[in-house]
């Protein structure tokens, strides 16, 4: 396999380069979920069901992604569950927040 002109490719950086990248998606995830929580707190049932389903998604989305992390769960191939996961998690995320915007919280 040629990695460039510089040699050989490293086949040790794809795994670290794949666990950075999902703990910037756990990151962003949990700014995105505490921001929704913290916008959503005292503006009664609506706030509370939105930031419930904010930090329900966030915990899925963190178990998926700690266990690919830690190699307790192995992906499938082609990706399994994890992409089409992330992919909801953000469609979701979107979603509360045009919700937050709609209800009146932001």
């Amino acid at each position: 396999m040629s990695g460039g002109p510089a040699g050989p490719a490293d086949p040790g950086l794809q795994p670290e380069r794949t666990r950075l990248a999902w703990r910037r998606t756990a990151l962003a995830l949990t700014a995105v979920t505490v921001l929704t929580v913290r916008l959503a707190a005292g503006r009664g049932v609506p706030g509370a069901a939105l930031a419930a389903t904010a930090v329900a998604g966030w915990g899925v989305v963190l178990w998926t992604i700690w266990g690919r992390m830690t190699g307790s769960r192995r992906s499938a191939p082609g990706g399994g569950r994890a992409f089409p996961l992330t992919a909801l998690a953000t469609a979701g995320s979107a979603l509360l927040g045009v919700l937050l915007v709609l209800v009146g919280v932001g």
